[in-house]
C-alpha cells in the first residue's frame, strides 16, 4: 500500500475551518446576541455577555467584522456613536446553531457518559496502586 501523503487538517476536514471561524471561545455568544437582538452598541453587547472583558469583546468583534459575519456602522457624531449588528454571511449560520440548539437534549447523555468514564478511569488508577 502507497504512502498517503501529508494532508493539511483543513483539506482533511472541511469543517474544520468553520469550526475556528464560528466556534471560538466569544464569537458564538457574540453572534448569538446581535441575531436574537439586532443591532447594538458596546456597551450593550457587554452587559449582555456579562463575563467578557472589553478588551477580548473589541478583539472578536474586529475579527468578526474582518470575517465579513459582522458589520460595524460608525456614526460622526457628538459623542461619535458605533453599532454592530449580524450581516446576511452572520445570519446564514441561523441554521446551524439552531441545529446545535435542537442537539443539546443529548446533553445529558453526554454527561452520563463522562460520569461513567471518570469512574472507569479512577478504577483503573486505583488498580495500578495495588
Amino acid at each position: 500500500m502507497g504512502r498517503v501523503a501529508d494532508v493539511a487538517p483543513e483539506n482533511a476536514c472541511p469543517v474544520a475551518p468553520v469550526v475556528d471561524i464560528v466556534f471560538s471561545r466569544w464569537t458564538t455568544p457574540i453572534l448569538w446576541a446581535l441575531h436574537e437582538h439586532g443591532r447594538q452598541r458596546f456597551v450593550e453587547l457587554e452587559r449582555r455577555i456579562a463575563t467578557i472583558t472589553p478588551k477580548v469583546l473589541t478583539q472578536r468583534l474586529r475579527q468578526l467584522e474582518r470575517d465579513g459575519l459582522v458589520v460595524r456602522t460608525y456614526y460622526p457624531e457628538v459623542p461619535p456613536r458605533v453599532e454592530y449588528e449580524i450581516s446576511e454571511l452572520g445570519r446564514s449560520l441561523a441554521p446551524l446553531f439552531a441545529a446545535l440548539s435542537e442537539w443539546s437534549v443529548n446533553l445529558p447523555q453526554v454527561e452520563r457518559a463522562r460520569l461513567s468514564y471518570d469512574a472507569l478511569e479512577e478504577e483503573r488508577i486505583r488498580g495500578r496502586r495495588r
